[in-house]
């Protein structure tokens, strides 16, 4: 990637078995590399949170790629569809309103999600 090319983090919320990620954990890491590389971004960091808690601000990962938008670290997130932020739809929109305030916008990388998301952006 270039130095003007957004920076990104994946974020990932999957069940995971105790030992290892398991199968959607895994491909939701790969559609989100695969993401990024299609729309020139570039990841500087793989946030992930176990799925099953739906208050975003409940869990570890989130906050950190919350406080990264914050900060101006990042300019998108990745994700693999919506339920990844939260099963409950209400519980979406305070955070991606958090996201805006901050420069950062949310992409999805499941790919009937992901053709409708035109990311061409340079920071």
């Amino acid at each position: 990637m270039t130095e003007t090319s957004t920076p990104a983090v994946l974020y990932i919320c999957a069940e995971r078995s105790q030992d290892a990620p398991g199968v959607a954990h895994k491909r939701a890491v790969q559609e989100g590399r695969d993401f990024a590389v299609r729309n020139g971004l570039h990841i500087v960091a793989e946030v992930s949170d176990p799925y099953g808690e739906p208050v975003p601000q409940r869990r570890a990962g989130w906050m950190r790629v919350r406080e990264m938008a914050e900060r101006g670290e990042v300019g998108v997130v990745i994700t693999r569809w919506p339920n990844a932020l939260s099963q409950a739809c209400e519980r979406r929109y305070p955070e991606l309103d958090h996201l805006g305030r901050h420069g950062a916008q949310l992409f999805f990388s499941w790919a009937p999600l992901s053709a409708m998301a035109g990311v061409r952006s340079t920071r």
